[in-house]
């Protein structure tokens, strides 16, 4: 059984981003963890509490443990050592094999771009035996790190596309609990439409991607699906 955490900087980063693959890895009988690192308390609609309580009704609608960590608040998530050593310490307890954190783009929410940072830094200090602020932890090196969309990215190419089509029912009823922020915009709808546009790229009705922090080690080329320009029709 794998462990998988994945981080977003808001209450619905992750469930928008990556919901429909939690979906898929639970069901498959993996362990998915979510930590929430902010409660939104700048966002335009909906308040910090019921916030939190969508989030907190989403995660267990998927299956998922969830927690939630203050890094600075929303708008005020910075790129330090203090809050790399916080999400190390996760790491370090929790230890997954998998973690999965928002994307590589720059031209997105300011929080977005430093949790990424800090998580990237967070999963080498996590591996560091040297260390007294975590050493009653152990270390814990994960297997892999990867980038899930937060933004309008279509026009990076991902290095992963996952088809999710047996999942979107299920990510479309768990995006669904943030009612707050479909006050906002209609981001059920931006976000299939994404989806489908994914999916239309490898021949099926949904798919996700994500980006790899390091290459994709693998034993054969012949243990690549669908790679390269292949598609299933």
């Amino acid at each position: 059984m794998s462990k998988i955490l994945a981080i977003g900087a808001h209450p619905d980063d992750v469930e928008f981003g990556c919901g429909a693959l939690l979906i898929r890895e639970i069901a498959k009988g993996n362990s998915v963890k979510i930590v929430v690192c902010s409660l939104g308390e700048a966002g335009t609609n909906g308040t910090p509490a019921g916030r939190k309580a969508e989030a907190t009704a989403s995660a267990k609608f998927i299956g998922a443990e969830i927690e939630f960590i203050n890094l600075g608040g929303d708008c005020k998530i910075e790129h330090n050592s203090k809050n790399s050593f916080k999400i190390a310490e996760i790491i370090r307890k929790y230890k997954p094999n998998i973690v999965l954190t928002t994307s590589l783009s720059e031209n997105q929410h300011p929080d977005h771009i430093a949790l990424r940072n800090i998580v990237r830094s967070s999963c080498r200090i996590a591996r560091y035996g040297g260390l007294k602020e975590l050493k009653k932890y152990g270390v814990h090196a994960i297997d892999a790190l990867y980038y899930f969309s937060s933004s309008s990215e279509l026009e990076v190419k991902p290095d992963i596309i996952i088809d999710i089509s047996s999942e979107a029912e299920k990510w479309e009823k768990a995006m669904s609990f943030h009612k707050s922020q479909m006050k906002t915009h209609s981001y059920i709808e931006m976000i299939l439409s994404r989806a489908r546009f994914l999916g239309a790229s490898m021949g099926v009705k949904y798919a996700l991607c994500l980006w790899a922090n390091d290459p994709i080690r693998t034993e054969s080329v012949s243990g690549l699906s669908f790679s390269g320009t292949s598609r299933k029709y």
